[in-house]
């Protein structure tokens, strides 16, 4: 039985396809449309799923959509009525695609998916996130929490999965949110909705916790069992066209960041500030949880669980003996938790897990190119390649990064979710003190203070960080362990802001963040053998389990999906190498791309 699961219309739009209960292929729109967060109907991404598992629109079964579109369009219409005349542009704003589009879904699937005539089932959004989190996790029971903006009226929820069925006991309603509350600061400090947030947990680490109380005091309050009520005066989102207003504005001081314009270190301080109360909310939510359910284990969905910062300190506070997020913890993840919402709980079919092993598959779900197809491209355009045996690329790439080169890494099957796991990703020396500035501003061009993640070989992680649990996912933030970091100088303690970035903090400064933490991904080659080899080889050779893995993209562009991409990027960057399967390209023997001026104009910076 087919079941084809779609998340559209917000941001992070997404199809799934889950065959018997196995999850064949997911892909975000973003990746064929390379428009980044992409909300429009995902039609490549639905193409994609069906062209991978040979079938088309009439061979499904049923069709899941992530949420329900009139309990979504009830809120927004009552949100803008309880505050007229004030959101009048806003409601106007949003009314016509709700009319051309959202609001008929059913037709909108059937004008779409040529052939389809079944039924359409329509999970509430918390549900599919829930979904999302228990059906592909390794446990048969668990309790889970869901966070995120809003979805309908909900904004988070707890509750049970056991065999094949979740139940969602409590709910928060809009307008009370602590990814909305997340996203404010995001826009306050200057970065972009829905996409910057992750800059604000990067962020954080160079700031203190100046603003904690005043949020908690003004903004938020936080009850002891997690539960919380926002003060609305501070906040535009119910009915204007931004996150905060001026009477925010006044309580911290200033006018939002402007784009682009300068960090300072009230900035920082901002990030440190709200990175702390979310941290506080999840872990008061987490201690009440598992005192009502009593269950051993928590899976976490929605935008707030790929705060990964807050992740780490809930698994090492260790109310749950062991936690599992979804990969694709955002919107995108929805289209896969209503796929799975219909197999086993519309349909009731059997659920068995072992309490060990996920039904992810690593979230390698996407589209993979096959030798054939990347020698085509590059032959007819005249591309100068080497090709390696799978003997000698492990060997041959482990060299290369040893000699400090930056090196496009695009190998099987694309990642779903907004991680790179080593299916397109870019990597590099970690040894290296001065990597973490070069590859964010000559590789990725972006702002220097981005932290980047380490790959490392799962039976080696305890040696060099504070973790025993795999992270496969690069969803867990644990501490550097403390044989390997490095004291600082006394003039290095007294570096400020930013300045901070150039004191090495460990035997691995390109990964160590300035709080000596770093956002980890274990690799066990189980689902991506080469990375896995490529790495080990690493360690044998140079005595390092751990490299540099970044996403295959730069600023403002989705991650990579096809080799085209690839090639692209490793041309409009400074990266040295670029490797497609088991081809090596050398930057050095390339020609210089024809009419690629102003390219980055194409991308929207934020």
């Amino acid at each position: 039985m087919d079941i084809l699961g779609i998340s559209a219309f917000y941001h992070d739009s997404a199809a799934c396809l889950v065959r018997d209960g196995k999850i064949i292929s997911a892909a975000q729109e973003e990746r064929f449309t390379r428009k980044k967060h992409d909300s429009s109907f995902p039609l490549n991404a639905i193409n994609f799923c069906l062209r991978d598992s040979g079938i088309t629109g009439k061979d499904l079964d049923f069709v899941a959509f992530y949420d329900k579109p009139f309990l979504t369009f009830e809120r927004i219409l009552e949100t803008y009525l309880s505050y007229a005349p004030f959101g009048i542009q806003s409601f106007i704003k949003a009314l016509p695609l709700w009319i051309k589009k959202k609001l008929w879904m059913k037709e909108v699937v059937k004008k779409e998916l040529t052939g389809y005539e079944g039924k359409i089932i329509f999970p509430e959004h918390h549900e599919s996130h829930a979904a999302s989190a228990f059906f592909p996790s390794p446990f048969q029971e668990a309790a889970f929490i869901t966070m995120d903006g809003v979805g309908e009226w909900t904004t988070a929820s707890y509750g049970i999965g056991k065999d094949s069925n979740i139940e969602i006991l409590a709910e928060i309603k809009f307008p009370h949110s602590l990814g909305l509350l997340y996203s404010a600061f995001t826009y306050y400090t200057g970065f972009k909705v829905n996409s910057g947030e992750y800059k604000v947990m990067g962020l954080a680490p160079y700031g203190e916790p100046k603003y904690k109380d005043m949020i908690l005091k003004e903004l938020i309050d936080l009850k002891e069992d997690g539960s919380f009520r926002m003060n609305m005066d501070y906040f535009n989102y119910c009915a204007g066209l931004t996150m905060t207003n001026e009477k925010f504005h006044k309580l911290f001081g200033g006018p939002p960041r402007k784009p682009e314009s300068k960090l300072t270190q009230r900035h920082m301080d901002l990030a440190r500030s709200v990175q702390e109360v979310t941290e506080e909310a999840v872990l008061r939510m987490g201690r009440h949880i598992h005192k009502e359910t009593g269950q051993k284990y928590l899976c976490l969905a929605g935008g707030v669980a790929l705060n990964c910062v807050a992740n780490g300190k809930l698994l090492r506070e260790e109310i749950f003996e062991d936690i599992w997020i979804q990969p694709a913890a955002g919107d995108a993840g929805g289209a896969l938790g209503a796929a799975l919402f219909t197999w086993y709980q519309y349909l009731g079919n059997k659920r068995s897990a072992d309490g060990k092993k996920d039904f992810q598959q690593g979230s390698y779900l996407g589209p993979k190119f096959e030798k054939g197809y990347i020698i085509d491209y590059l032959k007819s355009n005249n591309i100068p390649y080497t090709e390696l045996s799978d003997k000698e690329m492990p060997e041959k790439i482990a060299d290369l990064i040893a000699g400090e080169k930056v090196i496009g890494w695009f190998n099987g099957r694309m990642e779903f979710g907004p991680r790179a796991l080593g299916a397109r990703s870019i990597i590099g020396d970690a040894r290296s003190s001065g990597m973490q500035e070069t590859m964010n501003l000559k590789i990725k061009f972006r702002e220097s203070f981005r932290p980047f993640a380490p790959s490392v070989i799962k039976e080696r992680v305890s040696d060099f960080f504070e973790i025993e649990k795999e992270s496969p996912y690069m969803l867990l933030v644990a501490p550097v362990k403390k044989e390997i970091r490095r004291e600082m100088t006394e003039e290095e303690q007294k570096l400020f802001g930013l300045e901070k970035l150039h004191a090495a903090r460990s035997g691995i400064p390109a990964i160590t963040h300035i709080d000596y933490s770093a956002r980890i991904q274990t690799v066990d080659g189980e689902y991506n053998r080469m990375y896995y080899r490529m790495i080990k080889k690493f360690d044998e050779k140079y005595g390092c389990p751990v490299i540099i893995n970044t996403s295959f993209n730069v600023r403002g562009e989705p991650i990579v999906c096809t080799p085209e991409d690839a090639y692209l990027c490793f041309m409009r960057t400074n990266m040295d190498y670029l490797v497609l399967e088991n081809i090596l390209l050398d930057k050095k023997d390339q020609k210089p791309l024809e009419k690629d001026t102003d390219w980055q104009k194409e991308f929207e910076l934020d």
